[in-house]
């Protein structure tokens, strides 16, 4: 199941640390629909001196197939939840492993 990245909270992070999940997103410049390979939810690091300090990020990079723009994929990671960046995305939606529509 498909859920929408919500723009005012993250993710909780109880579902998705250790977990891998796919994305998908509407390329802004060709409308494109694309898909992600799995990307890994990093835990925070508990080891961080603050709450600032424990962020954690997974970082990759796909070419639209539509246009060929390269959309850089971030997954954030923090004690509040799990954060997904696309730039230059428009609705932003993940499905973890194992899950199908």
């Amino acid at each position: 199941m498909w859920i929408p990245q919500n723009d005012n909270s993250p993710a909780p992070l109880a579902d998705l640390q250790g977990r891998s999940v796919g994305l998908r997103f509407e390329c802004a410049s060709c409308q494109t629909e694309v898909f992600t390979d799995l990307l890994g939810v990093p835990a925070p690091n508990d080891q961080a001196d603050s709450i600032e300090h424990a962020e954690n990020h997974e970082i990759e990079e796909i070419k639209c197939p539509g246009c060929q723009m390269l959309h850089t994929l971030e997954v954030d990671s923090t004690f509040d939840g799990v954060t997904f960046k696309v730039n230059e995305a428009k609705n932003i939606c993940y499905q973890l492993a194992g899950t199908a529509d």
